[in-house]
C-alpha cells in the first residue's frame, strides 16, 4: 500500500488543480460536475501548468488526470464561440492543441491516468503523454466525424504513431467509442487497472522514474524519440548521438550512473532540467 503523499505546494486555478509532492506534479482537470468537459479556460490553464512543471527543476515527473469519475468528456457544448477568429488572428491555436503541443514540448515525462470518459479533446490531449494508464471503466472516442468537425490536438500526427494507420483510420473515420481493453490491445494505453488502483499505480510509476533515472537523460531521450524517429534517414540521429556520447565523457551524471550501478545503490543525479540541457540540441532553437 502506497501512503498518500504530503502535498508540498498547491497553486490555484479556476478549472484545473496543480499540486507538487515528492518531485511529482499532479495536474488534474477540475470540473467533475460537468464530467471535466473541456473549455477555453481549461486549455490555457493546462498550457500554463505544464509549462510551470517543465520549468521547475524540483519536478521530475507529471501525472495528468481528472477529478471525479471521468477524465474528460470532450468540448463543453455550452461554448458557443471561440476566443479568436482564425481568419483575423493567424497565430490562433485551437484549444486541444494548446495542451497537447505543450505536452509534446515537455522535458519531463508525463503519465496520464485515465478513467471514465476520454472523448474528443479528452482523447487527444493524452496522446503526447509518455504513459497512458487506464481504468477498467475508461471509454475513448475520437468522435469528430460524428459531430461534423475535424480531428484536433494534432491527433492526426500522434495517433497513427501509437496504434498504426489502420487502427487510427477506423477510430477516426467511424467516430465510435471503445473501451479500455481495445485501447490496451491496440497500444493506446500501456496498462489497465481497477479504478480504485489507478492513481496509486500512476504514482508508483512516477516515483520509480524519479528515483532511478537522470532528468537530463530523460529530457533528451524523450525529445530525440519524437523528433528523430520521423526523419527519413538515421543520419541526423547518429550525428546527435555522437555529440551526446562525446559529452558523456566526464559528465557527472554519467559517472554517477555507472558508480551507483557498480555499488548497487540508488543513483543521486545532480543534473537539472531545463538548466543543464546541452545547448546544441536542435529543438531548443525551433
Amino acid at each position: 500500500m502506497i501512503a498518500s503523499p504530503r502535498v508540498a505546494k498547491v497553486d490555484s486555478y479556476r478549472e484545473i488543480k496543480y499540486e507538487v509532492a515528492e518531485r511529482i506534479a499532479t495536474i488534474s482537470l477540475n470540473r467533475p460536475q460537468a464530467r471535466n468537459s473541456y473549455t477555453l479556460v481549461m486549455a490555457d490553464e493546462l498550457a500554463d501548468a505544464f509549462g510551470r512543471a517543465d520549468n521547475d527543476d524540483t519536478v521530475r515527473v507529471v501525472i495528468f488526470t481528472g477529478e471525479g469519475e471521468h477524465f474528460c468528456s470532450g468540448l463543453d457544448l455550452t461554448i458557443s464561440e471561440l476566443d479568436h477568429s482564425p481568419e483575423s488572428t493567424p497565430e490562433w491555436a485551437e484549444p486541444a492543441g494548446r495542451c497537447s503541443m505543450r505536452i509534446f514540448a515537455m522535458n519531463k515525462p508525463v503519465i496520464a491516468a485515465i478513467r471514465g470518459a476520454a472523448v474528443g479533446a479528452g482523447a487527444t490531449i493524452v496522446l503526447p503523454c509518455d504513459y497512458r494508464l487506464a481504468a477498467t471503466d475508461a471509454r475513448f472516442g475520437y468522435v469528430f466525424s460524428r459531430r461534423g468537425i475535424y480531428a484536433e490536438g494534432a491527433s492526426a500526427w500522434f495517433l497513427p504513431r501509437l496504434v498504426g494507420m489502420g487502427c487510427a483510420l477506423d477510430w477516426m473515420i467511424s467516430g465510435r467509442a471503445f473501451g479500455a481493453a481495445e485501447a490496451l490491445s491496440a497500444g493506446l494505453v500501456h496498462s489497465v487497472y481497477e479504478p480504485a488502483e489507478l492513481m496509486a499505480k500512476a504514482r508508483q510509476l512516477a516515483l520509480t522514474i524519479a528515483a532511478k533515472t537522470a532528468p537530463v537523460s530523460v529530457a533528451v531521450i524523450r525529445q530525440m524519440l519524437y523528433r528523430m524517429s520521423a526523419m527519413d534517414s538515421p543520419m541526423p540521429a547518429h550525428r546527435l548521438d555522437s555529440l551526446l556520447a562525446a559529452d558523456a565523457v566526464g559528465n557527472d551524471d554519467a559517472a554517477e550512473g555507472f558508480a551507483s550501478f557498480q555499488q548497487q545503490r540508488e543513483p543521486q543525479f545532480t543534473g537539472r532540467v531545463p538548466g543543464d540541457l546541452p545547448g546544441y540540441l536542435p529543438w531548443l532553437h525551433d
